[in-house]
């Protein structure tokens, strides 16, 4: 049986049932995820997921229901149970349902990549954990290695009443490691290419030679053990400069979240609240400097992100939106239910789901500060810096239910002295308000240091849906920031 066939069947109840709407998606997963840790196999999983999900209106409410039973009998009596939660909800609704207008797309779509994760053997991803663990135990003062390469193949059908028809396929490709030495009352961690799982994005296998996990391993171990006769991190305000990696984080919980509609719109606050970005501030309020330049980019040419694809979960093509230009804040991410809110007459795309037994909802993709126009690289940055601190790779983070206030801790910093790097500090932190954090950016690095980081683990919603975003950055400097010790 085809999948259009299935769609079909869904749809074809939906709308008999009186549907006035009507979308399904068929999703079919593989996954893989493997772990070392001090040279034993602590975690090996290959699974796999087939299924679909029908969401409806019906008496201009939503419905969604959904089955892993792809027979004709279970399509059909899951699309007539979607028919059936749409006409229970509209006895309580709070508002009228409006959606976007949106034209039928057909297409048929493969991120791009050069092998296929799933065609290397279990024995040849181990064999490269292995040889990680090696190089990073051979350190002295080292106690526990951990080394993970995670695979992701998703491939979806989306049909809707409307005439929709898309195929996509996507690869997702993730690896890093992380290493632990502990001394007395006091553990260090060092992890690379970047904390919580390494680096992650849309493509093949050949992500893993370019990460270059061996190669790193020794240095990136010395440093851990070094950090226990680091100084500690002062504390006061500074210079502060931060790595790429930990501006991307800086950019998912400060920016990504806030522009959330759903979370602006009080439709969303579950697992991280709401937003201080109320609808008023859009086009009138200075978010930061007129270097920082923030876009919702899910399109190819933006890179192969975690929030990259063709189309999102409601049929809407991938686009990129402006976010913050020259410091002001123009656009937040939206759905076609939530377009008209903030007088936009089509979804920028956003929407998107963990698997085909969750509802879309809208979601990062990949949010992006764009590099300086400038040629400046980091060590010019460096150079340029009298006085200050370099902060690298994420350690703890910390913000408020609006995404105002908030705190990072890192893993481990830079004296920067006379323009240029000095003494090695440990358990390095800072704080302070998005607004003025952002509005106190006064340089950047040019392209040549932009990196599109993955981060797969961004959890939203009830029941909670885990889904991967991207964040491209380069280092960049932020003036009079509270620094301080994070374990004093």
């Amino acid at each position: 049986m085809s999948m259009k066939e299935i769609g079909a069947w869904a749809l074809d109840t939906a709308k008999s049932r009186g549907a006035t709407y009507g979308d399904a998606r068929i999703v079919d997963e593989r996954s893989r995820a493997l772990m070392t840790k001090n040279g034993k196999v602590a975690h090996a999983a290959d699974s796999e997921s087939l299924g679909i999900g029908i969401r409806v209106i019906a008496e201009n409410a939503w419905g969604f229901a959904a089955t892993d039973d792809l027979s004709r009998s279970s399509v059909e009596a899951t699309a007539a149970k979607a028919v059936s939660i749409a006409r229970a909800s509209a006895k309580v609704k709070a508002q009228e349902l409006r959606l976007a207008d949106e034209k039928p797309a057909v297409a048929d779509w493969t991120s791009p990549h050069q092998i296929d994760p799933f065609t290397t053997s279990l024995e040849q991803n181990l064999d490269l954990l292995m040889q990680v663990d090696a190089e990073l135990r051979k350190v002295d003062g080292v106690t526990l290695a951990e080394a993970n390469v995670n695979f992701r193949k998703c491939e979806q059908w989306f049909y809707s009443t409307e005439g929709s028809d898309i195929h996509q396929k996507r690869f997702i490709t993730g690896a890093g490691f992380d290493v632990y030495s502990f001394a007395g009352t006091e553990i260090q961690k060092r992890s690379y290419p970047n904390s919580f799982g390494g680096q992650y994005q849309n493509n093949g296998y050949e992500l893993i030679a370019e990460l270059d996990l061996v190669g790193n391993a020794g240095r990136i171990a010395e440093q851990a053990v070094a950090l226990h006769k680091a100084d500690q991190c002062p504390q006061g305000n500074f210079t502060l400069i931060l790595d790429s990696s930990q501006l991307g984080l800086q950019i998912h919980e400060s920016i990504g979240h806030p522009i959330e509609l759903d979370r602006v719109l009080g439709m969303e606050a579950n697992f991280a609240g709401t937003s201080f970005l109320t609808t008023e501030k859009l086009r009138n309020l200075k978010y930061g400097s007129d270097i920082v330049n923030v876009v919702a980019d899910a399109t190819q040419q933006h890179g192969p992100g975690l929030g990259t694809f063709a189309y999102d979960d409601e049929g809407v093509a991938a686009q990129c939106t402006p976010i913050i230009t020259k410091g002001e804040f123009i656009g937040y991410l939206t759905s076609r239910e939530t377009a008209h809110a903030v007088g936009d007459t089509r979804s920028n795309g956003t929407m998107r789901a963990e698997g085909w037994n969750r509802i879309p909802i809208i979601r990062m993709t990949n949010i992006s500060i764009l590099p300086g126009e400038k040629p400046l690289t980091f060590d010019q940055l460096i150079s340029n810096t009298d006085d200050g601190i370099f902060m690298q790779t994420n350690r703890s983070w910390s913000i408020d239910d609006k995404r105002y206030n908030f705190q990072f801790g890192c893993e481990i910093a830079w004296e920067i002295k006379g323009g240029k790097l000095g003494r090695m500090l440990k358990n390095p932190s800072y704080s302070g308000i998005t607004t003025e954090f952002w509005n106190s950016m006064d340089a950047i690095c040019s392209r040549d240091q932009w990196t599109l980081w993955g981060t797969p683990n961004c959890g939203k919603a009830q029941p909670m849906q885990t889904m991967g975003t991207g964040h491209g950055a380069a280092p960049a400097r932020f003036r009079n920031v509270k620094v301080g010790s994070a374990f004093r």
